[in-house]
């Protein structure tokens, strides 16, 4: 059950103000609008003193967040980015007390949909239809999407910025003089509510490589695949057996950036002597290639603390303004890029 050391994390106070506000302490002298919080989070949570007392906390289910997942564990280790979204929605949530359970994974094909009605909030990592998403919401308003580009009225949406990032890197590269630049990343997939995939290659790095380059009057040389080092190998091989070469490539991820490099090394030429390389994820193995790996960093595991505070927000207060959040990223220059004379 709600203790009164979960409503003072809620409402950000001390568990001792809880306890005098809803003991209506005449003593207690505390400004009025933290006092009404308070017991508007008392009333949200279903608090009593004498439940309370008896049972162990969090059997309540409206502080629990459910989750539905891109990948499972197996495939999330392959892919650092998802796995440090689902580590920091673990890690904040402990940090309030509340319960994260696995509603299902995207790619199930029985999924219950009917047990999301139970959480006090869903968290969906990935994209869904919209028919998914109308499902979801039919059962639990309070939903938020991480890392969901499609457009998806009136729910809360967590994103990053790799779209204007793109932009950014492709800007820096023309600044060092590089003209002809390639592009090698992944699908976009969106899962029906069957478990079934819709691929295609408007992914919205790949989206804004093209964009940039036309309103640049620059070539464009795109390569898209799975988001995997053997794809990003051959892809990149498959440029590099063109007739004019490139002296840059943007990679859509550091796994894809690995295949990349070992193209690159195949074909006798050296990054970046000879051509460029920046990508997007900057997982810790970056540094240890040779030469470092230029890439985009975003706090991925920030990401995941953010949509169980937005969470948190929903919990407490009924749904108010649809949020649309863009979480800014960094983009690591080091030894795989060169200005060219």
């Amino acid at each position: 059950m709600v203790s009164i050391r979960d409503i003072a994390r809620m409402a950000t106070v001390s568990p001792a103000s809880v306890s005098r506000i809803l003991n209506n302490d005449p003593t207690f002298s505390i400004n009025d609008n933290t006092r009404q919080r308070v017991i508007e989070i008392a009333n949200r949570m279903h608090y009593s003193k004498e439940a309370s007392k008896k049972g162990p906390r969090y059997n309540h289910d409206s502080m629990s967040i459910g989750l539905i997942l891109r990948h499972n564990l197996e495939t999330e280790l392959q892919d650092p980015y998802f796995h440090e979204i689902r580590r920091g929605i673990e890690q904040e949530a402990a940090k309030w007390r509340m319960r994260v359970i696995k509603a299902f994974g995207m790619r199930d094909a029985e999924k219950d949909w009917d047990q999301l009605s139970q959480f006090g909030a869903i968290i969906m990592v990935g994209e869904m239809t919209q028919s998914a998403i109308d499902q979801i919401t039919a059962q639990n308003k309070n939903l938020i999407l991480v890392d969901s580009y499609a457009k998806h009225a009136g729910v809360d949406v967590i994103r990053t910025d790799f779209s204007e990032k793109t932009a950014d890197i492709l800007t820096k590269l023309t600044d060092l003089g590089h003209r002809r630049i390639a592009f090698v990343g992944g699908e976009s997939s969106i899962v029906r509510p069957d478990g079934s995939v819709v691929r295609d290659e408007n992914e919205v790095r790949a989206v804004s490589y093209r964009n940039w380059m036309k309103l640049h009057d620059l070539p464009a040389n795109d390569k898209i695949g799975h988001w995997t080092a053997e794809d990003g190998m051959q892809l990149t091989a498959q440029i590099l057996a063109q007739p004019t070469r490139p002296t840059a490539i943007v990679v859509g991820s550091d796994p894809m950036a690995m295949g990349v490099y070992k193209a690159i090394n195949n074909a006798g030429l050296q990054i970046p002597a000879d051509i460029s390389v920046v990508s997007f994820d900057d997982v810790e193995m970056n540094q240890y290639l040779v030469p470092a790996l230029s890439s985009v960093r975003m706090e991925a595991e920030e990401m995941g603390r953010t949509a169980v505070k937005l969470a948190r927000d929903r919990m407490i207060e009924p749904h108010k303004m649809v949020l649309h959040l863009v979480c800014g990223s960094r983009l690591m220059l080091r030894e795989s890029v060169k200005k060219i004379k």
